[in-house]
């Protein structure tokens, strides 16, 4: 009878932590995509006002953000210096492979951001920097809409699946 109890709060605990997962996998990439709209504004500044190379700018904006942002931008740095692959956007598709912590809104942004850095002259990476900050607004925007009460939903879901679980083995 003590085992049926034991295994009972084990799926409890299991379905409540994939449901705490959940949320902090959606804070995470809210966090993921404030550092990359910080990112973002300061590259846009560098490459205005300063004309930075496109690896030192990696390397100056990894100095500027935090997290998988920050290490993103270092590493997309070391592949741009190394020149191993042909060109930026080529660098760009090897170091989100190799960035697997990266959130996935926030890597296909990343994504999107690497098709025309360093292929565009100073006008066009201007504007693709500049709609980058806005998909990356409107997107954080949607993931900020309601963001507590869907937390609250995923966890209590998990809670009550795992529940609900338990009480038929039971």
């Amino acid at each position: 009878m003590s085992l049926k109890w034991i295994g009972a709060v084990l799926i409890l605990c299991g379905t409540g932590g994939v449901g705490l997962a959940i949320a902090c996998g959606v804070q995470r990439e809210a966090e993921a995509l404030r550092q990359l709209l910080i990112a973002l504004e300061f590259m846009e500044s560098e490459l205005e006002y300063r004309l930075t190379p496109l690896p030192e700018l990696c390397r100056r904006t990894a100095e500027r953000v935090n997290g998988c942002v920050s290490r993103f931008f270092a590493a997309l740095a070391a592949e741009l210096e190394g020149q191993i692959a042909p060109d930026a956007s080529a660098c760009t598709c090897v170091v989100l492979r190799q960035s697997p912590a990266l959130p996935p809104k926030t890597a296909a942004a990343l994504g999107e951001l690497g098709r025309g850095l360093g292929n565009l002259n100073l006008d066009g990476q201007l504007r693709q920097l500049r709609a980058a900050q806005k998909s990356c607004r409107e997107t954080r925007r949607q993931l900020e809409e309601g963001k507590q009460q869907r937390l609250r939903s995923y966890q209590t879901l998990g809670l009550c699946a795992g529940a609900a679980l338990a009480i038929l083995l039971l």
